[in-house]
C-alpha cells in the first residue's frame, strides 16, 4: 500500500497511488488514505483531484495554497491531460469513440452513478489498445471529472471494467475459468485471481507548473496488469 513518489517540488507532489487506497478521508474515517500519509509527512498538504479507491495511478497533491488555487483552476479548465489504461470484459466494436453521455447520481443505489439526460456534461475518449477476444486493453482520456466517469461509460457501452463491484460483477478473474489444461501451483492451496482488483490505472498526466512549463509524468502500469496480459496474450492474441 506504499505510494511511489513520481515528481515533487516546492509546489506540489505526484505519487503512483496503489489500488485499494483512498485518496482522502471517507467519512468514518476508518481507513488510512494518501491525504493523511502526506499530513504526517508534510503538515499541510491540499486536495486537487481524486482518484477512486480502487484505481490506481497518477494523483496530484498541492503543498501550498497559491499551488492549490493554479492547480485546481488547471483542472477545471482542462488544461490538464488525464489518461487511463483499463481493461474492459468483451470487445468494444469500434477502435476509436468519443462517450459523452451526461452523467447523474443513482436516484436508488446510494453510491452509484448513471448516464442520463439530466444529469451533467460527461466527456470521455477511447481507444482500443489490444484486443484479447473476451478482454480488451483500452486507454482513455477523461475530459471532464464526473464520479466514477470511465467506469460509468464503459458499463453504458456494455463493456465494463473488469471487477467492478459497482458497474459490472464484481468478479475477480481466476485463470482457470479460461485456461483448459490450468494446473495449481504445489505451494498454492487455492488458486489466486489473475485480476483481484479494478483493472483501471491513471496512467499519464500533462500537468502545467506554476513556472510556466509544462511536464507528462507517466505511471507504470501495476505488475498485476502485466501478469495478466501476459497470460492472456498467450492464450487468445490474433
Amino acid at each position: 500500500m506504499k505510494p511511489v513518489v513520481l515528481f515533487e517540488n516546492d509546489d506540489m507532489i505526484v505519487l503512483n497511488k496503489p489500488s485499494g487506497l483512498l485518496s482522502i478521508p471517507d467519512r468514518e474515517g476508518k481507513e488510512i488514505s494518501l491525504k493523511v500519509m502526506l499530513q504526517e509527512a508534510f503538515g499541510q498538504i491540499f486536495t486537487v483531484h481524486r482518484l477512486d479507491k480502487d484505481t490506481s495511478g497518477a494523483i496530484v497533491f498541492a503543498k501550498n495554497e497559491a499551488a492549490h488555487k493554479f492547480l485546481s483552476e488547471a483542472f477545471e479548465n482542462r488544461t490538464v491531460e488525464k489518461y487511463y489504461i483499463g481493461i474492459v470484459m468483451g470487445e468494444p466494436a469500434e477502435d476509436q469513440k468519443t462517450m459523452d453521455g451526461p452523467i447523474m447520481e443513482h436516484p436508488a443505489k446510494k453510491g452509484q452513478m448513471m448516464v442520463h439526460q439530466r444529469g451533467k456534461a460527461s466527456l470521455t475518449d477511447y481507444e482500443v489498445v489490444e484486443r484479447l477476444k473476451k478482454f480488451t486493453l483500452v486507454k482513455f482520456q477523461l475530459h471532464t471529472g464526473r464520479t466514477h466517469q470511465i467506469r460509468v461509460h464503459m458499463a453504458n457501452e456494455g463493456h465494463p471494467i473488469l471487477v467492478d463491484p459497482l458497474y459490472g460483477d464484481g468478479a475477480p478473474i481466476l485463470l482457470s475459468t479460461y485456461k483448459k489444461k490450468f494446473k495449481l501451483s504445489k505451494d498454492l492451496e487455492n488458486e489466486r485471481p489473475i485480476m483481484g482488483r479494478l483493472a483501471l490505472h491513471a496512467s499519464e498526466l500533462k500537468l502545467p507548473l506554476l513556472s510556466g512549463e509544462t511536464i507528462e509524468i507517466i505511471a507504470p502500469l501495476p505488475k498485476e496488469f502485466s501478469a495478466f496480459l501476459n497470460q492472456f496474450r498467450k492464450l487468445y492474441s490474433k
